[in-house]
């Protein structure tokens, strides 16, 4: 059986932003001219997370998200690991910080107008201090922005997560770690998931289409490439920078 979207309804699912907020205002200058052309009177924005760490405006690209919204559109925005991870340094999980830093968080931190004098040190008192200096930095529309997001989000036949699912489990059972962080036992599995998973977070240089998932992280912080993917009753296509 083929899967379907909800009736009349267009669904617009955004890989992995990373930053980017110049390829950000270019996907929605797409979107919104393809929308304008579709006869869909409903239509879906889906983000799937990791809007920060890495790319050159973080900041920019949490505040467009957050306030581009063209008339006849509904917005969920998805929480990505690198959401998950800046959440529980914020909380004073100071091993969170360690690993966030070296994959993104710094540059993330720098976006906010924070200093940071070693960029090298991750000892704990380091990190205590730039955990201080990102919570007095971060404004609050921002962490309410990020305490809000969504883990997953269903329409029609279609399962819209971060990182995937633990195959073999239902929908309604995952956890929301696996759902922000699975990467390899959901890659390569061919189960059924009960609906195609539409996720982002494993890199590809191209959108990866199977029978049980469709990935849509391009890499846009260094390819240079973000995708969205648009579904709409049936059919499926990809817009990119």
């Amino acid at each position: 059986m083929t899967p379907q979207t909800p009736p009349d309804t267009a669904i617009y699912a955004i890989g992995d932003i990373h930053g980017r907020l110049d390829l950000l205002a270019a996907i929605h200058e797409r979107i919104a001219a393809d929308a304008a052309r579709g006869p869909a009177r409903s239509k879906l924005l889906v983000y799937l997370g990791d809007y920060v760490s890495r790319g050159r405006d973080c900041r920019g690209v949490v505040d467009r998200v957050r306030e581009w919204l063209p008339p006849g559109f509904e917005r969920i925005a998805l929480k990505g690991n690198h959401e998950d991870i800046l959440l529980n340094f914020l909380g004073g999980d100071l091993d969170a910080g360690r690993h966030w830093l070296n994959y993104g968080g710094l540059e993330a931190l720098t976006h906010y107008g924070v200093a940071i004098p070693d960029r090298e040190a991750r000892d704990d008192a380091s990190l205590a201090i730039l955990r201080d200096r990102f919570g007095a930095a971060l404004p609050q529309s921002h962490l309410d922005f990020f305490r809000s997001l969504a883990i997953s989000h269903q329409a029609g036949d279609y399962y819209f997560v971060h990182g995937g699912v633990r195959p073999g489990v239902p929908l309604a059972g995952q956890t929301d770690h696996d759902r922000m962080w699975i990467r390899k036992a959901f890659l390569e599995s061919d189960v059924d998931h009960g609906a195609v998973v539409v996720h982002g977070h494993s890199i590809s240089a191209q959108p990866v289409i199977r029978g049980n998932r469709i990935g849509i992280d391009t890499g846009a912080y260094r390819s240079g490439v973000l995708t969205c993917l648009r579904l709409e009753g049936s059919k499926r296509r990809f817009l990119q920078t």
